[in-house]
């Protein structure tokens, strides 16, 4: 990854879940298309999917996050093919352990490393703001939920396949939200999880798309497809 510095303000912020990365116009060459590129060195490094081929212009970028005990070439898997036809970046980041920090006593590790490649990605792409997601499965689902809330001012979409929760701290922004999962989920239910989840987040104001299906706990292509609806190009 490319040597990058954060002020003492960034860094205090990653304890609570905040980011500091933000699109602008790139300093350094693009990354080969067609390529799934890792972000770094040594084991658990982000990797970047580039697809064959971008739109003129700004780009839309989704962040994707594993569940427990996976990594990011599985979470790419569980996209299929929708990347390559929505002309869409995908970062999938690593947890440093079996799962995500804040599943594990709070943010901290796997915010920094988000903060790191998010913005290795912003120094290399034109980012459209506006379709700038992110999303996980399961264990990465919770997590992409409560990074999205905490950073709705940087992520317009945040999108949970099968949560089981969104964990409490600052909220920023109004991001769209997309949350699916399956009725006969026996991981993690879904009367105490997806509907739950749903819920809450619109007590608290959000607009929330929810969709059930039938099905276990998976990830079945209709919900990406539906989930990834919101990168397509703008209108007009």
């Amino acid at each position: 990854m490319d040597a990058l510095s954060f002020s003492e303000e960034a860094q205090a912020g990653w304890l609570s879940g905040r980011l500091s990365a933000r699109p602008g116009s790139p300093i350094a060459p693009p990354l080969p298309a067609g390529l799934q590129h890792p972000l770094g060195e040594g084991e658990g490094r982000p990797l970047l999917h580039v697809p064959a081929s971008l739109p003129e212009g700004e780009v839309p970028l989704l962040v994707m996050f594993h569940g427990a005990g996976s990594d990011p070439a599985r979470a790419l898997h569980r996209l299929g093919g929708e990347p390559e036809q929505r002309q869409c970046l995908v970062l999938a980041i690593k947890s440093r352990s079996a799962t995500w920090d804040v599943l594990q006593g709070g943010y901290g590790y796997d915010v920094a490393v988000l903060d790191y490649a998010l913005t290795a990605v912003f120094r290399r792409f034109p980012v459209d703001p506006r379709r700038l997601a992110i999303a996980g499965f399961s264990d990465g689902a919770s997590y992409a939920l409560s990074l999205g809330i905490a950073n709705g001012d940087l992520f317009a979409q945040a999108i949970g396949f099968s949560p089981g929760f969104v964990a409490p701290g600052p909220r920023r922004g109004r991001p769209g939200i997309f949350v699916s999962h399956g009725r006969d989920d026996e991981i993690l239910p879904i009367d105490r999880c997806g509907r739950m989840v749903t819920a809450l987040l619109r007590e608290e104001g959000y607009a929330v798309r929810y969709l059930e299906f039938e099905g276990g706990h998976i990830l079945p292509p209709q919900m990406v497809s539906e989930a990834l609806a919101s990168l397509a190009p703008p209108a007009g």
